[in-house]
């Protein structure tokens, strides 16, 4: 009984290893923020507040109940001591907690500047000609499924179809807690190996894809951007909206000439709301820039920016000659392709959570 009696000594650690009581007071106050009048009165002000409350109340909520359970073991262990049909159900009791605290350590890697902010994710088909456009659209669908499945809200920022079929490029924000710190490791190139439905001789397609993740920055928060450094083209939207498109160069692109970063948005009929809506873009990648920056001497920092083709992929996805997913970074793997397509990438997001912080990483599942 004595390995079960020093889990539970661990469980009631817990609270100052997650910083509870930081937590709770900020929760507390948020809460008296949300009942003062006027709260309302700025909507994106408000949902950045009730988005930060949401995160909080994630780790929180979860820690109390598992702080609670703990106490619930010591005194299961007390009484196994005097009547051996409890003992019989301590070692369930610990495996169940030992993942609960497993799952709270993961959330405690979520300190970064905006890990708590929402995510702006840019999915672009790079080489593989329409094998890519398509494969940029199963893997929009598969963040889209991830979000959904995890009670996330999606907003469709920006999507250009391609002729033939799939997407040229599409911008997704996903909010809820603490999306930007578990997709921000999604940024990099994506690969795929299949037998392209595309290729009448049914031959073997290599094609690929790069996601950029990106925080989503409320207002309040002072990002510098020289606005003689921003150059502003605009064009006629293409895709869905009507005759609409086909008229009015309602589309906007900003380019920052020093770092060369684009964002565009034209999901708007409105000129006026795509360009408030690709100033937001821009000053999120504005944020990341910076938050590379301060994480540059990181002996763990892996290479964000990867260029297109062979070699340079973070992940690899596979449809022949066998099925599979691994990680480049993690060597972490999943055996059912469809799976992960259709959402179930939580293991890659904690796989590289630990890696980032220098944790010993599973290899997954071979089935």
């Amino acid at each position: 009984m004595i390995a079960p009696k020093r889990s539970a000594r661990r469980f009631s650690s817990c609270g100052t290893l997650f910083d509870c009581a930081t937590k709770e007071a900020r929760i507390e106050a948020i809460d008296a923020e949300m009942a003062a009048p006027g709260f309302w009165d700025s909507q994106e002000a408000a949902q950045q507040t009730v988005s930060e409350r949401k995160s909080l109340d994630a780790i929180v909520k979860p820690l109390s109940e598992a702080l609670t359970s703990s106490d619930d073991l010591t005194a299961m262990l007390e009484m196994a001591e005097e009547d051996e049909s409890f003992a019989a159900e301590v070692p369930a009791e610990v495996e169940r907690l030992e993942a609960v605290i497993e799952t709270l350590k993961l959330q405690a890697l979520l300190n970064g500047t905006h890990d708590a902010a929402g995510a702006i994710l840019t999915i672009n088909a790079r080489d593989g000609g329409t094998d890519a456009n398509d494969w940029a659209e199963m893997l929009l669908r598969m963040y889209m499924q991830w979000a959904q499945k995890n009670g996330y809200s999606i907003e469709l920022v920006d999507r250009q179809d391609n002729e033939e079929a799939g997407i040229n490029n599409a911008t997704i924000t996903i909010r809820g807690p603490m999306a930007y710190g578990y997709l921000r490791g999604e940024t990099g190139m994506h690969r795929l190996v299949r037998i392209s439905p595309f290729n009448s001789e049914g031959k073997r397609q290599t094609s690929f894809a790069a996601v950029d993740v990106s925080p989503e920055i409320s207002d309040s928060v002072d990002i510098e951007i020289d606005e003689d450094d921003v150059r502003e083209d605009t064009f006629r939207a293409s895709g869905a909206g009507g005759q609409h498109v086909n008229k009015t160069s309602s589309a906007i692109r900003l380019t920052h000439i020093p770092t060369n970063i684009v964002v565009q948005c034209q999901n708007e009929r409105s000129q006026h709301k795509n360009r408030a809506t690709a100033w937001k873009m821009l000053r999120a990648r504005m944020a990341r820039v910076e938050e590379e920056k301060r994480e540059a001497e990181d002996a763990i920092k892996y290479q964000q920016q990867a260029k297109s083709g062979f070699g340079s992929q973070i992940r690899n996805y596979f449809l022949h000659p066998d099925q599979r997913v691994k990680d480049a970074r993690t060597k972490f793997q999943m055996g059912n392709f469809h799976t992960v397509l259709d959402g179930d990438i939580q293991g890659f997001l904690d796989s590289v959570l630990r890696w980032r912080a220098g944790h010993p990483v599973e290899e997954g599942d071979d089935d």
